[in-house]
């Protein structure tokens, strides 16, 4: 093809349109560069990731410097592509024989269990997913899964029947399939895991064993027994919850909440693995006298003429309770936490009593901070606790705790066996209380020396706004920028918490001193959180209309809110703006999204949603105590969030459409996904000293790995897609400092 000398034009360089390969395809006119912006912002709207790459392959006319950076970086893109091609066409090779391997020894539950994970992530890796179902051996492995598994159920083996139906069900996620199977075993397994955590370790252990792994820490009770967690639990604040359930969403009939709470009871005593907690349980002649009890309460609810009351509510249960005292004589709060938690199995997966022992959790979950002493830990590959950093400012950094550090003991009680879950439990507690770590640190030249470090628990903040590139030790020291030249700026919500929005303005502020010129909202893993402060956060980027509204059961709208919810919000509505979401991004996360896509389809802004389709959980949680009980908090689900064009984002039963569809979607392999969210992980956290100051010898892994490595090829897209809308100004730029 000849080559073009390229001239400069009004609108900036000239390029010619290329295919996927990089091959200039023919055009009666060359496109300059402003028109080439708008045509790749385009592609991405509309025409997915194929026309994109099309778009994206220009030909620059001529030998021009300003527009190397855009070249190389697209050739990176196009590059890391199709390396993802062709590592998916050696993955699913790979996956495949391992899957084989597994089924010719499928007569092994564990080995059958096995197969269902390679079947699970080929489903994963292959592009066709009638491609996948249509394979005879697919259909013999479903088969023979669900034989093994209702095997195992009737053997009372709920591990390995809980892998089989788990892995099960992911092969058809959408639907309800395997459900009654899986909630059952849930529910045991969830009690064993709370009476009987020592036959709970023994089981893990086991099946861990049985796959030829190597066997856990022997189970630690440090802060693990059941009659703390359950101490202040009463059946009268369980009845009071269940006579509440009448506002559910879906009006759930208080008959079927009560006969899920009968049904856990049931469950509860014939959990064999239970008998060594309660040992009147293995009395055959008590158990079966109370069961008889229990199977008479609920089938009088069950079979009861007309409507269920409050009344019929409180009298059966009081006849359940009768029994037990007459025969086996469980705790009364034993079998209030499990009738609750069961009753609420008859609403959805996001109602239910949260109980004294999980308070401190869900708060720390909303409001974005907690009572603790400061550190970041994990376990580490020998089941250690380990430090990876201690946060800036915190009890623990000014104690001298070190990255790398092992948290040996706690109050004197050995951490060995520790779950993470544990070990938060022990070290956290009220504010202005004391807990002291036993640290093991490795010391230069030398054997590992042990440390007491006596702290006192302060309140400390969790940040959920975070940037590019860690700078220093504090929350807010980042680097947010991208691409600095291209004025692309960075930012990750981790979630919705009180300080969401306060944390948000104060960045974007801070890139808008630095030129901001795009940005990429990353929602990625984003759980969700505070309606209001997806509103707050909606109405930067959204400067008229309705965000989100709110219906009942009956698609009745109950409530509206509205952008600008926030006085003097900052405004971001005027530039280019990229949200990143996949099936991670839930709740908060998918109404920001929502509205942000739904306002630039109106083509009030510029803004493009790319990834993955998001989680599809749009529905509202209202948290209130419950009557007569300070200590218990009960989260029931009261709406459904629609956005604008009456679009539904909850996902309901068996629904192909739900959650925020992408206008661009980037496709990621299962292991990248996993390589990008360690090395984010990893890279967020600085390992700093005792006085604050970062170990500069320490590793520290480079961010900018996700993109020239093609381990995160949606935010590499992002980064393409910004870059090409700052093109024409660049260009312009430098044709006037070199004009």
């Amino acid at each position: 093809m000849k080559r073009v000398t390229h001239r400069w034009l009004s609108a900036g360089i000239v390029f010619l349109s290329t295919g996927v390969g990089g091959f200039a395809q023919a055009q009666s006119e060359p496109v300059a560069i402003e028109a080439w912006s708008s045509q790749v912002w385009r592609a991405a709207e509309k025409d997915g990731e194929s026309e994109l790459l099309a778009r994206l392959a220009p030909v620059v006319t001529g030998d021009i410097e300003s527009i190397d950076w855009l070249r190389s970086s697209i050739e990176v893109f196009k590059s890391n592509l199709a390396k993802r091609e062709q590592t998916r066409v050696e993955q699913i090779a790979k996956v495949s024989a391992e899957l084989d391997e597994h089924m010719a020894m499928a007569e092994n539950p564990v080995k059958l269990s096995e197969a269902l994970r390679a079947a699970n992530e080929l489903q994963l890796l292959m592009p066709n997913k009638d491609e996948f179902f249509a394979q005879p051996r697919i259909e013999e492995l479903i088969r023979i899964s669900e034989i093994a598994g209702q095997r195992a159920l009737e053997q009372s083996d709920w591990l390995i029947a809980n892998e089989l139906f788990a892995r099960l069900s992911l092969l058809y996620e959408n639907e309800e399939r395997y459900k009654n199977e899986r909630d059952t075993l849930e529910q045991r397994l969830t009690m064993i895991r709370m009476y009987a955590p020592d036959r709970f370790w023994q089981l893990r252990n086991d099946r861990r064993l049985a796959a030829g792994e190597e066997a856990f820490p022997d189970y630690n009770p440090t802060g693990d027994q059941w009659n703390d967690k359950i101490a202040n639990v009463r059946m009268q604040t369980v009845l009071a919850a269940v006579t509440r359930t009448y506002s559910h969403v879906d009006g759930v009939a208080m008959r079927e909440v009560l006969v899920k709470g009968f049904d856990a009871v049931i469950a509860f005593v014939t959990t064999p693995e239970l008998y060594g907690a309660f040992t009147s349980l293995a009395d055959d002649a008590k158990r079966e006298a109370f069961l008889t009890g229990v199977k008479a309460s609920r089938n009088n609810i069950a079979n009861k003429a007309g409507t269920v009351t409050r009344r019929d509510a409180y009298e059966s249960v009081e006849a359940m309770m009768v029994a037990n005292t007459n025969t086996i004589g469980l705790p009364a709060a034993a079998i209030a936490h499990e009738f609750g938690n069961g009753a609420m199995k008859a609403l959805d997966q996001y109602s239910g009593i949260i109980w004294p022992d999980e308070l401190a959790r869900f708060e720390r979950s909303t409001r974005g901070e907690f009572v603790g002493v400061g550190i970041s830990i994990q376990l580490d590959e020998l089941q250690n606790i380990k430090v990876v950093t201690p946060l800036e400012g915190s009890p623990a950094q000014r104690a001298g705790i070190r990255a790398g550090d092992l948290i040996k003991k706690v109050n004197g009680n050995s951490t060995v066996g520790f779950t993470l879950d544990q070990a938060v439990d022990v070290i956290t507690g009220p504010r202005g209380t004391k807990v002291s770590l036993t640290i093991e640190r490795q010391v230069p030249e030398g054997d590992a020396v042990s440390i007491d470090v006596p702290l006192v628990r302060q309140v400390i903040d969790l940040p959920t706004v975070k940037g590019w590139k860690k700078t220093g030790a504090s929350d807010d020291a980042w680097d947010w920028f991208v691409d600095r030249e291209a004025g692309v700026g960075y930012l990750r919500l981790t979630g919705f918490s009180e300080k969401t929005t306060t944390e948000f303005d104060r960045a974007v502020r801070e890139m808008k001193r630095q030129g901001l010129q795009g940005l990429i909202l990353d929602l990625r893993f984003n759980p969700g959180g505070l309606l209001e402060q997806a509103v707050s956060i909606s109405s930067r980027f959204v400067n008229d209309g309705l965000i989100v509204r709110t219906v009942d059961g009956t698609d009745r709208t109950r409530d509206e809110q509205v952008a600008r919810a926030v006085p003097n919000a900052v405004n971001l509505s005027e530039i280019p703006v990229i949200v990143l979401i996949n099936e991670g991004s839930a709740s908060a996360s998918e109404i920001v999204s929502g509205a942000i896509q739904a306002h630039a389809r109106e083509g009030k802004i510029r803004a493009l949603v790319v990834g993955q389709r998001s989680f599809g959980k749009g529905s509202v949680q209202n948290v209130f105590p419950i009557q007569g009980d300070d200590n218990t908090l009960m989260k029931l689900t009261t709406q459904y969030y629609k956005l604008r064009g009456n679009q539904m984002i909850h996902r309901r039963p068996g629904a192909s459409e739900y959650g925020i569809k992408p206008d661009l979607a980037i496709e990621m392999l299962p292991q990248q996904s996993i390589d990008a969210l360690v090395l984010r992980r990893d890279a967020d956290v600085l390992p700093l000293d005792e006085n604050g100051k970062i170990i500069e010898t320490a590793e520290m892994p480079n961010p900018d790995r996700l993109i020239s490595e093609g381990l995160d090829l949606q935010l590499e897209a992002a980064v393409v897609l910004l870059q090409s809308q700052q093109a024409p100004a660049i260009v312009a730029k430098m044709s006037r400092i070199g004009g």
